[in-house]
């Protein structure tokens, strides 16, 4: 007789951190500053904060970089697990996925966890632009253009965006500039209420002329931008072009890291769940257009989770361009302005260092969560380079409904079972 399947374990976002983001240039806050330093940084950090988890629990660690050479190769994750002090006998490994590195990271682990295979795990990502420019090493096949299985234009991520424009009457320069300056404000008042400092980890400077220092803050946002300022911007990827340096994110350098567990581990260690993970969407879509990237990917991971756009409370959307996430926001009938979107600012004014990205949203959207247990569901999607789209769902336990995973329920009782039977024997 067959048996069948063990229903899927329940995953929860413990923790997540990352450093300040500095600016991806020669005298940038982390310009002196390793690749897989920041990682490090990261990791320890996760490890200090949450002291109930022995080091040689976690079982992987995975880390993403867009670009896998110099500090950002080695197979990143083993040798960053090493560097942070893990045990030798923590594995780990390396992820690429451009823009939605990260993201890859943690759903990789995550599906390792909900099967079985890990009960705990990190994940995280990083990008040195300042070091590793985008693009920097590739060799495109010539059969990508040769044979037109990809746009020219598709390979430069400032003509994507411009593309997007093009698509959509609706989708003007105005818009662009009123979304990033709002973009701007949100992340400067998120600073000011605390909301952005306690996820921080500092790091050791060394810039050039100016010694050595702690980066305790991010480095790039412009609070005081003004539409009108940006109004008077070039557009660098085309003459009388609609995308500027304003309402696109900077190039930046930093990295993120977060802690995933089964549920019931999580609770058998005394680790928090922030977020507990309801599914997961990858989607592909024209390079030439990859802003349009999270559309599918969200509808793909809505539909098989059974929900709808009108059950997420929360966004968190990476803001490569701002034209990207307005053409998501029109696409599922939401305005420019929605509260429930990006609360806390975006890439625009923090900067997005590529394959980090993804796990800055998640922590961001976390302690969204604690500060609105009214919300049930929210989303993490990112647009991702070659034409790609990532979406991943999380559940608040903070809200009313939430119910620990049956599966996981059964875990952790039979281990605190276990446990009390092995006391009585001692």
């Amino acid at each position: 007789m067959a048996r069948s399947a063990p229903a899927a374990r329940g995953v929860v976002f413990a923790d997540g951190v990352r450093t300040p983001f500095g600016r991806a240039r020669p005298d940038g806050l982390h310009a002196g500053t390793r690749a897989d330093d920041l990682v490090v940084a990261c990791l320890r950090e996760l490890l200090r904060r949450n002291p109930s988890l022995p080091p040689e629990r976690v079982e992987e660690v995975a880390v993403a970089a867009a670009t896998q050479s110099g500090d950002q190769g080695l197979v990143l994750g083993r040798s960053a697990a090493l560097l942070a002090g893990l045990p030798v006998s923590t594995p780990g490994y390396a992820v690429d996925r451009w823009c939605a590195g990260a993201v890859t990271a943690v759903t990789t682990v995550a599906a390792c966890i909900a099967v079985g295979a890990l009960d705990v795990a990190l994940a995280g990502g990083v990008e040195h632009m300042g070091r590793h420019p985008l693009g920097q090493g590739l060799d495109p096949n010539p059969r990508f253009l040769a044979e037109r299985l990809v746009d020219a234009d598709a390979l430069d991520m400032g003509r994507t965006a411009e593309a997007l424009h093009d698509r959509s009457p609706a989708l003007t320069r105005r818009r662009t500039d009123e979304y990033a300056a709002a973009s701007q404000r949100k992340f400067a008042a998120a600073v000011a209420a605390g909301r952005i400092g306690a996820d921080l980890v500092p790091v050791a400077t060394s810039v050039a002329g100016r010694g050595w220092g702690l980066a305790t803050a991010d480095e790039l946002a412009r609070p005081d931008t003004t539409v009108e300022a940006l109004a008077g911007l070039r557009t660098p990827f085309r003459p009388h072009g609609r995308v500027t340096a304003g309402n696109a994110s900077p190039l930046t350098d930093g990295a993120t890291a977060c802690l995933l567990a089964e549920e019931g581990t999580a609770a058998e260690l005394g680790l928090s769940a922030r977020m507990r993970l309801v599914g997961f969407a990858h989607a592909g879509v024209e390079p030439g257009v990859m802003g349009l990237g999270p559309i599918p990917s969200t509808e793909k991971a809505l539909a098989r989770a059974g929900l709808t756009i009108e059950d997420i409370g929360l966004f968190e959307l990476n803001e490569a361009f701002a034209v990207q996430v307005l053409a998501f926001l029109d696409h599922f009938g939401l305005a420019d302005d929605d509260e429930r979107v990006n609360p806390y600012g975006g890439a625009i004014a923090i900067g997005h260092p590529l394959a980090a990205s993804g796990v800055r949203l998640m922590t961001q959207l976390a302690r969204q969560f604690a500060e609105h247990p009214e919300v049930r569901y929210g989303l993490t999607a990112l647009c991702v380079g070659l034409g790609q789209g990532a979406t991943v769902l999380w559940e608040n336990p903070h809200h009313a409904e939430y119910e620990p995973t049956a599966a996981s329920a059964t875990t952790a009782s039979a281990t605190t079972a276990s446990a009390t039977t092995d006391g009585e024997a001692r």
